[in-house]
């Protein structure tokens, strides 16, 4: 991604006006992801007679994406949480010009040296930690949960919604997605929708932030079992928290093929660290409402890959394994949501 380099390197000179001999350099592709390019890069400049040497990570829209998210939110939510009880990177610049870099972007801190691999995470040394990291991980869901929108600076750019309203917002836009994207007929996420649509769960008491897709592989860990950083807050609005710990706990993440949620620990005591840290209580019937979306979006988000990978748009690799393998997967989540699962 050589061509990349000096782009970057004049966008920071940009935006570092006493900065000089500014250069980037060792930038590389992440592959994965659903809805921007990621690279991570070295910046490096002089300030005075200091030599700087940051890490960064550059998130690019792409011309074709999984989902469409807005990368002001995703943007947002880091400056929101960054020194918080929520570890996440630093968010540096954003940029809607796609004269810099062809497409917009913003770029952060990276937080370098972590795991973010949900399959590392079941092999050692990070196998011996695994009930540490579950309590740092559905602790810091729950400060999530508990943490006051309007205090964070966010009701200017998450859209609120009627608290009765937010399970209706997030089923009308995923079957939305289904109903756009599908490259052939989903009747079991279907049958899941019409249930949802005739069972609407309890509201919130009041709006939360919802990160959107917490879950394993979306955080860093270290080798003594830390949870060093929250990433990829690109579906990150206000609504119900119990869509989030709902996620989280959703089958197609226990990815040690057992009964351990996020490969972690038991679907229970998950529960019980997530409620002891927000300070709610997750009623059981309306998390399972939940637990049964979580498998709608999820198919969504599987079937948008498929249809990317298959007009075109999109030829990454990840698109069509996801759209593949976890299509049925996600079928086989929501059955055993409804109790149909044989």
């Amino acid at each position: 991604m050589h061509e990349l380099a000096p782009r970057i390197a004049a966008y920071a000179k940009r935006r570092l006006p006493q900065a000089a001999d500014v250069e980037a350099f060792d930038v590389e592709r992440i592959h994965g992801g659903a809805s921007r390019e990621t690279y991570r890069l070295r910046l490096r400049y002089r300030d005075g007679a200091e030599t700087i040497e940051r890490r960064l990570i550059l998130r690019r829209d792409p011309p074709g994406s999984l989902i469409e998210t807005d990368r002001a939110i995703e943007f947002a939510a880091y400056r929101a949480f960054h020194g918080s009880a929520v570890p996440v990177p630093e968010a540096l610049w954003l940029e809607d010009d796609p004269a810099h870099l062809d497409y917009p972007f913003f770029v952060m801190q990276e937080l370098a040296g972590f795991d973010a691999s949900p399959q590392n995470i079941l092999m050692p040394p990070y196998a011996a930690h695994h009930e540490k990291l579950a309590q740092q991980k559905w602790s810091i869901l729950g400060a999530i949960a508990q943490a006051d929108p309007q205090k964070l600076g966010l009701l200017a750019t998450m859209k609120p919604v009627a608290c009765d309203q937010a399970w209706r917002r997030e089923l009308d836009h995923w079957t939305k997605v289904i109903d756009e994207d599908e490259l052939a007929p989903q009747p079991i996420i279907r049958a899941a929708i019409r249930f949802l649509k005739r069972n609407p769960p309890p509201p919130p008491v009041r709006l939360h932030v919802v990160h959107g897709d917490y879950r394993t592989g979306n955080f860093l860990y270290d080798k003594e079992g830390n949870v060093r950083g929250i990433l990829d807050w690109e579906l990150a609005h206000l609504g119900d928290p119990l869509e989030d710990l709902a996620w989280s706990l959703n089958r197609v993440w226990c990815w040690a093929r057992d009964g351990r949620v996020g490969g972690l620990t038991s679907k229970e005591n998950a529960i019980r660290i997530w409620e002891a840290a927000s300070g709610l209580r997750a009623d059981p019937e309306a998390l399972r409402w939940w637990e049964l979306f979580s498998s709608v979006k999820g198919l969504a988000i599987w079937v948008s890959s498929a249809r990317e990978y298959q007009t075109g748009k999109n030829k990454d690799p990840v698109l069509a394994l996801s759209g593949w393998w976890l299509t049925n997967a996600q079928d086989r989540a929501a059955l055993e949501t409804l109790g149909k699962l044989r």
